[in-house]
């Protein structure tokens, strides 16, 4: 009776979800359409027709392709879950390894491993199809996929280990493994915090030290003036894979250092790059990395806890088409059904996310008006707008579901305001 409730309210999700996603994509299509053939006002005298209507043909053309990912997703999910596919992975492995670890652990690989085989002909059409028709893509299919067998191994690296840990406190360590694990996993994120900077970004992308030295001094004092200590000022070579550009800093604690694509370094003139540093050292000093750090481990925590009810119901495994072993640990399927079904459960929250973020947005383009020149911010946007082909029509519904950031026009105003 529980599973079968279970099984209509999945569906009932997937469909309003499924619905919501088509919608919200084909209301952002038409009025970026609409608004194709003229530049808004406020952009009229920085960005040409041609560019806006570049960055108008890429959204759509982006937007399309992601409307065929959703259905993609929407079709294996039904087909891993409703129809059987992950019941058939699980007999299949359990034949070969039996009911131990070994089972669980190449349960979750063999899932991981065919989701990226489904996901890799989209990711190869968004790359060398999508990209290269609008002049971004500067990746050789060698480096594609050179990039995907490091990200592979990479993954199994670090998380088969993690994954053995978690297992084994699921099922060593009574009805607070949920607790135990979150521990696990929150230290393991601050671990990766500590050495995504000098250890993993460097696998794929080569980091030097900024050579511009007016350009150093220039941002040396904006980092004195707003209290920032980095290890140091860097440039990415982004150019190899594409033509977009931006800046970050990236580490933990004392770990911190600043990084430019070498993209945007050739674009943008010394006080803009200044300006939008100012942007980036203003989430930093606003506190919004260790407010998103504080969010992403309460939320983990909850779910974790949801887990750990859930996987001891029978209707949460036979309602996603699932049949609980007696005679094994199903903590592997577990895992796997929740990471399936959550996004289906909390899609239509989205724009909770999206508020604060924008919300964070505003205060970091603040911090860098009092901090910098905010005339310099408005340019520096504009020109990245222009040369990422960003649309400046998007549809704003659209937008509140998705975008982390404010549409240009409304960030923009609120910069002309903060600097007047």
């Amino acid at each position: 009776m529980y599973s079968f409730a279970f099984s209509i309210l999945f569906v009932v999700f997937f469909l309003v979800t499924l619905s919501l996603r088509f919608w919200l994509a084909n209301r952002h299509i038409r009025h970026v359409l609409r608004h194709r053939d003229a530049v808004p006002a406020e952009f009229a005298a920085r960005i040409p027709l041609d560019a806006h209507q570049k960055a108008a043909d890429y959204t759509i053309a982006k937007t399309r392709l992601g409307m065929v990912n959703t259905v993609v997703a929407g079709v294996v999910l039904i087909g891993v879950t409703l129809m059987g596919g992950l019941q058939l992975l699980s007999v299949t492995l359990l034949e070969q390894f039996g009911t131990g670890m070994g089972y669980q652990i190449a349960l979750v690989a063999a899932f991981a491993i065919l989701s990226g085989l489904i996901d890799l002909p989209l990711d190869y059409y968004r790359q060398f199809v999508l990209e290269q028709r609008f002049g971004f893509n500067k990746m050789t299919p060698r480096l594609f996929v050179t990039d995907m067998l490091k990200g592979v191994l990479l993954g199994a690296a670090l998380g088969l280990p993690l994954l053995w840990v978690v297992l084994t406190l699921m099922e060593k360590t009574g009805d607070l493994w949920w607790l135990y694990a979150w521990l696990v996993w929150s230290g393991f994120q601050l671990l990766m915090m500590v050495l995504y900077p000098t250890v993993i970004a460097p696998m794929f992308n080569k980091f030097s030290p900024l050579q511009d030295e007016s350009l150093k001094q220039r941002i040396e004092g904006l980092m004195q003036r707003v209290g920032f200590a980095s290890k140091g000022l860097f440039v990415m070579d982004g150019s190899r894979r594409s033509a977009h550009g931006n800046a970050y800093f990236s580490g933990f604690g004392a770990n911190k250092r600043i990084v430019f694509f070498d993209t945007l370094l050739e674009r943008l003139a010394p006080q803009e790059i200044e300006a939008v540093l100012a942007h980036e050292l203003g989430h930093f000093k606003l506190r919004h990395i260790v407010k998103r750090i504080v969010v992403m481990f309460a939320l983990s925590l909850g779910f974790l806890a949801l887990l750990g009810y859930l996987k001891q119901q029978e209707w949460f495994y036979s309602g996603l088409g699932v049949t609980p072993w007696p005679f094994a640990q199903n903590d592997a399927m577990a895992l796997i059904l929740f990471m399936l079904v959550l996004p289906v459960f909390t899609f239509v929250l989205s724009p909770l996310t999206s508020i604060t973020s924008r919300k964070h947005e505003f205060e970091a383009d603040a911090f860098a008006a009092r901090h910098a020149d905010g005339g310099d911010l408005v340019s520096a946007l504009v020109k990245m707008y222009e040369d990422n082909a960003s649309t400046l029509t998007p549809d704003p519904l659209h937008s509140a579901f998705y975008d982390s950031h404010p549409p240009a026009s409304v960030r923009i105003q609120h910069l002309n305001m903060a600097a007047a």
